[in-house]
């Protein structure tokens, strides 16, 4: 098995290959942005489907502001906001901070680094490297979620301060509910939680390996033009190659073009889940929908 899948240095992640009982398994999912990329959030779920992803899409944009908040409530979520407010306050230095599970749990889940929560001796000498450092860790892992999250808090120069910083506290505390909120619209529509995410931060993608390195961005982009999963065990220029010849990634900066991407992966993605359960009369009007929408 290569130690670089997606551009990814996975020695880095498992170590001696022991940490995971199929390897194989959880690098494909935490590439692709799957079910299991992040760890479910037990919030309660009042998401109901329906049955057309695009409305569903529309009507979780109208709502968002009074749903994250609502979520924020839930018992689940503000127990894990409460934890995080409290072990940020109390800790004596940021090395303290960075290995409490409340702390990493909602830090890394914000920044759509939640398959990264078990991984918590990794996630600290990340968050802790040198983002500016062309040989830290935070760029040798060759991740694009890991390196914007130590570029944007640079714990190496700004220590607890910045974890401590109300401002932070409360942009940290928001996206965790914003995740859990997102999480909970998968469960009756497959990939919404993933689309919303995308619409927001596809413009920051400006390049293959920008689009690759994020899980969120990957699973979009990758869904949407009919790229297979089993790409990531390929070189990391073929799956460059793969990007750029079915897209332009300039487009990425047009947001007409942004939602039409998304919509194809929301339809890619009901498609896919209807194929599973038999439902091939659907499936058929799916694949009109997709052909109608061009990239």
């Amino acid at each position: 098995m290569t130690s670089i899948i997606g551009g990814v240095n996975y020695n880095l992640l498992f170590g001696n290959g022991t940490a995971s009982a199929d390897p194989y398994a959880t690098i494909l999912s935490t590439l692709n942005g799957g079910a299991s990329a992040t760890p479910a959030l037990t919030s309660r779920s009042t998401a109901v489907s329906t049955g057309s992803p695009l409305t569903d899409l529309r009507l979780a944009q109208r709502n968002q502001t009074a749903e994250v908040a609502r979520t924020a409530k839930d018992p689940v979520v503000a127990r894990d906001i409460a934890a995080f407010k409290k072990s940020v306050a109390s800790a004596s230095n940021i090395d303290a901070a960075l290995s409490n599970p409340a702390v990493l749990k909602v830090l890394l889940t914000a920044n759509n680094l939640g398959a990264q929560v078990p991984y918590a001796g990794l996630a600290k000498k990340v968050l802790l490297s040198d983002p500016t450092d062309p040989n830290g860790l935070a760029r040798k892992i060759g991740n694009t979620a890991w390196l914007n999250a130590a570029k944007t808090y640079d714990f190496k120069k700004n220590g607890l301060a910045k974890l401590q910083d109300p401002a932070v506290v409360a942009t940290l505390t928001d996206a965790y509910a914003q995740v859990a909120w997102r999480q909970s619209l998968d469960k009756a529509t497959p990939g919404l939680g993933n689309a919303l995410a995308f619409l927001q931060q596809a413009k920051s993608a400006k390049t293959a390996l920008d689009i690759l390195g994020d899980p969120i961005n990957r699973a979009v982009v990758t869904t949407a033009l009919g790229i297979p999963r089993e790409i990531a065990f390929q070189s990391l220029t073929a799956q460059e190659n793969a990007i750029t010849a079915r897209l332009d990634v300039k487009k990425l900066q047009d947001p007409k073009f942004v939602a039409n991407l998304t919509n194809r992966y929301l339809l890619a993605r009901q498609q896919e889940n209807q194929t599973a359960n038999g439902e091939t009369a659907s499936v058929a009007a799916l694949s009109q929908q997709l052909r109608s929408l061009l990239v």
